[in-house]
């Protein structure tokens, strides 16, 4: 019996050492944590995953080109006839003069500052001002363009303006993704920052026959990212934030987005803008 009762004894001490013997190490040995740490660790981790979800090839590529998109505000000059305040059809004969405000998109492409946006855009232009999501105000001037293909070069001068990389519309895929950028309706908003629409491409070559304003559209991209009024001038840009395309018109009805737009393709764009500055 008293054999029995020395045996339970040792048994209680061994088992009160290892217990310390745990604790020690858990609290001081290196590597490892407290409980309520591992949980805190574990709910950090999970908010990085979350996180890394929402961060996607689109958001990188948005990321990418964002800063360089500026909106293109114009202020053109329309002659207008008729609608004399004299009473007098004498008057109707002699054309008055009205300032007109529109806006378009451009993007940034060089260090020089210079934009690439539609000729429609700039066409008939007294005074053109530029503004990147930033909010830095510049006043652009026209360095040269080509109305057939509908394509316009401007510049600005300032430090340090973000600028977006030219890609190739060579390799496009019919169904590979399409992001579209620009400022739709900016006028009412009065936000420069651009806008973003994706989609995919959804057909290449797309020709149309000669138009009123002579302007001629060959091997233009189709996509169904949303395209508006004022994203005329914006870029197309691909997966990788290379700019594919220039945003130029759309086909509806109603004149709003139905998911059918066409964009200048970039190698087009660029062979006009060696053209133009060298």
């Amino acid at each position: 019996m008293r054999n029995s009762n020395w045996f339970i004894l040792l048994l209680i001490i061994l088992l009160i050492n290892a217990g310390i013997s745990m604790a020690l190490i858990s609290r001081f040995a290196p590597g490892t944590q407290p409980l309520s740490t591992m949980f805190n660790s574990a709910k950090a981790n999970k908010t990085v995953d979350v996180l890394a979800s929402r961060e996607n090839a689109i958001t990188n590529a948005v990321e990418m080109v964002e800063p360089a998109v500026v909106s293109v505000n114009v202020i053109k000059t329309e002659i207008v006839r008729g609608g004399n305040i004299y009473g007098f059809p004498f008057f109707d004969f002699f054309p008055t003069q009205r300032q007109v405000q529109s806006i378009g998109s451009g993007v940034i492409f060089d260090d020089d500052g210079h934009i690439i946006t539609n000729a429609h855009v700039v066409s008939g232009a007294t005074q053109i001002t530029v503004v990147l999501p930033d909010k830095r105000e510049f006043n652009a001037k026209i360095i040269g363009g080509d109305m057939v293909h509908d394509i316009a070069v401007l510049q600005i001068s300032g430090n340090k303006v973000p600028k977006a990389t030219l890609g190739t519309s060579r390799d496009l895929i019919i169904g590979e993704w399409s992001i579209a950028f620009g400022n739709p309706y900016g006028f009412l908003m009065n936000d420069s920052n651009p806008s973003v629409s994706v989609g995919v491409i959804s057909a290449l070559n797309r020709n149309f026959a000669p138009r009123e304003d002579k302007h001629s559209y060959q091997n233009m991209i189709q996509t169904d990212a949303a395209i508006n009024p004022g994203n005329s001038g914006g870029p197309l840009v691909n997966i990788n934030g290379e700019v594919i395309g220039i945003n130029t018109f759309i086909l509806s009805g109603s004149g709003g987005n139905i998911g059918i737009g066409f964009a200048i393709p970039i190698d087009t764009v660029k062979a006009i803008i060696a053209k133009i500055i060298g």
